[in-house]
């Protein structure tokens, strides 16, 4: 990734991580429940205050067509995507390079009670802080979004690889501020379906 040209306004590039196959789901959860996985994420993301809003696209081919994605939505595919959530964190930092923000916050499709209150609080929280770093906490567990500071890219695109993401780089940081929101929702990531759902 090129050095980092960092903008002094407070934009936010919101990326939903939806390039992964859903192994243990049965299909890609960029499809889950006719796609409302996927548009719940990209509401929460712009009504929690990011612009824009970008899907990032990976097994379900890169064609938004079939996903029927809200007109204005930007969207990248993923090539490499089953190389891991690496590939995808990567392409999702360039995305918003590209789009000039100081912040990105990343948000899977996996996590549908997540809604625009906690993304406006993380966000908040990240804005407010002197590392630019935050991320919701659910039950005293790391979950999302994580929003991230421009600072930190570089690095982060250099760490990850594999199916490991950010956390790489962020879980030995002290400087993450951990924002409660259990008030919010669950945070859960629904990784299998439902037994018996209708």
């Amino acid at each position: 990734m090129p050095p980092v040209d960092r903008p002094e306004h407070s934009s936010c590039t919101g990326i939903v991580l939806a390039a992964g196959a859903g192994t243990r789901y049965g299909k890609p959860k960029a499809l889950a429940d006719d796609g409302a996985w996927l548009r719940s994420a990209i509401t929460a993301l712009r009504d929690g205050g990011c612009d824009p809003v970008i899907v990032a696209l990976g097994a379900t081919g890169p064609d938004p067509d079939a996903l029927g994605l809200p007109a204005d939505t930007e969207w990248r595919w993923v090539a490499d995507w089953a190389t891991g959530l690496s590939a995808t964190v990567r392409a999702g930092l360039r995305a918003a390079l590209e789009k000039d923000t100081r912040y990105v916050a990343f948000l899977p499709v996996d996590t549908p009670d997540i809604g625009a209150d906690v993304v406006a609080r993380v966000l908040a929280a990240a804005r407010s802080s002197q590392s630019g770093l935050a991320r919701a906490v659910f039950n005293d567990t790391p979950g999302h979004p994580v929003v991230i500071e421009n600072k930190h890219w570089e690095a982060i695109s250099e760490v990850t690889a594999g199916d490991v993401g950010a956390g790489s780089y962020l879980g030995g940081r002290q400087d993450m501020v951990c924002v409660t929101c259990d008030d919010l929702a669950t945070g859960t990531d629904r990784d299998f379906p439902e037994v018996g759902a209708r």
